[in-house]
């Protein structure tokens, strides 16, 4: 624990941002860091609460031993407070930023609504690890003479990638992408987190002796049974890409877009890279558009703040759901996480936010989006007669989920020699993540379906481990 009686004299205090109308002007990071003794006293709240599910299964994917660093913040050893942090979180500066921070709900002080800001200390030491050069690559000794390959390069790909490189295996990452990074790179927008912090780690891991392959997609520039061939291991750890067919009619109006195409358009422009085609009529700009969003997640999110920064007049987010409670029942629910009232930094920034309200269809005129069709739901989310509204838009992005793994890739070319579960996610068990593929494995979101980017790092560290076992019959990865 860290000091006795601080959750007793000091308030929780959290980062705070920028202004809503400064930072719609820019898309870079705007949360203002808490100065270094305010994030010490921050830390030293961690109390002595006996069982901390902060980093247990309830509060976090990667068991990061956050009472254990808490207090080596607030005792000022933050060299290392970061060992410790990276010794469970390969990026912590990832999920410092964009983790929903389960750790936090699940604090024995959140019983009050004060929980120890887990993710700001977390953020602030892994930041201050790269201020003092802490982050360093790390290569193995010796090397095993074995030859992995890992496709795609997202948090779980990366994660694997750089433990396996540790304990000396020789790793290839084929990213179809020109960068690294997935979803983080080209789906995140930079205003929750900006790309250097990715580039930083790809620095590290080539320092490691990891090769990064990019502009390779397998089982369509590259065949599968061919990377197969050439290595002892493949790990799958493409994502979950493929986005839920929401049955709308009106779909094929010019305006209306799944999210994700949108929202990579978008990083790409802000990041300096070419975006193919871009006088394409599937140009997507909001810029004095109206805007509507269909879907309430952090992917519709992400849309409605990139929107924003674009220029859009209006931004408006359709939730089928009902309204959550403002606050959550804590005796029925902690330490778990709760069904309640959240508003994001992007709502905050002036969305307008109807809730029980179902996507009937989108509506145009000469074959144009000119608006959405909607009805109010019952408890069932079934459209109620007579409740029907049409909010006025001129481009409209889904963004309700993804199924699963492209199709028409290494899953077509071993047809059903690669199983999938009833989700048609890759299938692979949580223990040893192998596939139905004699020395192929799966992990993060391809074989799980979408989730955490924390989740994904916890699946690249344990399918790391399981190919580790795999290929020299033990293994000093860490569970």
């Amino acid at each position: 624990m860290a000091k006795v009686t601080g959750f007793l004299e000091i308030d929780r205090q959290e980062q705070r941002y920028q202004p809503a109308s400064d930072r719609i002007r820019h898309f870079k990071e705007f949360v203002l860091p808490l100065p270094e003794p305010e994030v010490r006293r921050q830390a030293s709240r961690c109390m002595d609460c006996g069982i901390p599910y902060c980093h247990g299964p309830t509060g976090c994917p990667v068991h990061n031993q956050i009472p254990d660093w808490n207090d080596l913040v607030w005792q000022g050893d933050w060299e290392e407070a970061a060992r410790n942090l990276h010794s469970t979180n390969n990026f912590p500066e990832w999920t410092g930023r964009i983790c929903p921070a389960p750790c936090e709900e699940a604090c024995t002080l959140n019983l009050e609504d004060v929980p120890v800001t887990i993710k700001t200390v977390e953020q602030a030491i892994a930041d201050k690890a790269f201020e003092q050069g802490w982050i360093r690559p790390q290569p193995a000794e010796r090397k095993t003479g074995k030859r992995i390959a890992i496709i795609g390069s997202g948090p779980a790909g990366m994660a694997a990638a750089q433990q396996l490189a540790r304990v000396g295996h020789d790793v290839h990452v084929y990213e179809r992408e020109p960068k690294a990074g997935g979803l983080c790179r080209y789906g995140i927008p930079d205003f929750k987190m900006e790309k250097y912090h990715i580039d930083r780690r790809v620095t590290q891991m080539e320092g490691e002796g990891v090769i990064f392959h990019y502009g390779v997609n397998i089982g369509v520039t590259k065949p599968m049974k061919e990377l197969v061939d050439e290595h002892d291991a493949v790990l799958i750890a493409t994502g979950s890409e493929r986005p839920r067919d929401p049955g709308i009619g009106g779909m094929e109006l010019t305006g209306v877009h799944y999210a994700m195409p949108y929202l990579i358009q978008s990083n790409r422009r802000v990041n300096g890279e070419p975006v193919p085609e871009i006088d394409h009529p599937d140009d997507i700009w909001a810029g004095r558009r109206h805007v509507v969003v269909v879907g309430g997640g952090d992917t519709a999110s992400d849309c409605v703040g990139t929107a924003f920064r674009q220029g859009a007049i209006s931004v408006t987010q359709l939730d089928i759901r009902a309204c959550p409670p403002e606050k959550e029942n804590k005796a029925l629910v902690w330490p778990y996480w709760p069904t309640k009232l959240r508003t994001s930094s992007s709502q905050a920034e002036g969305a307008e936010r109807e809730f029980q309200a179902a996507t009937l269809e989108f509506v145009g005129k000469n074959g144009v989006l000119t608006g959405v069709k909607c009805a109010r739901v019952d408890e069932k989310r079934q459209p109620l007669e007579g409740t029907e509204f049409i909010l006025k838009a001129d481009l409209a992005f889904i963004a309700i989920g993804f199924a699963g793994p492209l199709e028409d890739t290494f899953v077509k070319e071993f047809g059903g020699a690669m199983k999938q579960d009833r989700r048609t996610n890759i299938l692979a068990d949580e223990k040893s993540y192998r596939t139905s593929i004699d020395k192929v494995f799966a992990a993060g979101d391809v074989r799980r379906g979408q989730s955490l980017v924390v989740w994904a790092i916890r699946e690249g560290r344990q399918a790391a481990r399981s190919i580790d076992q795999f290929l020299m019959g033990e293994t000093s990865l860490p569970l």
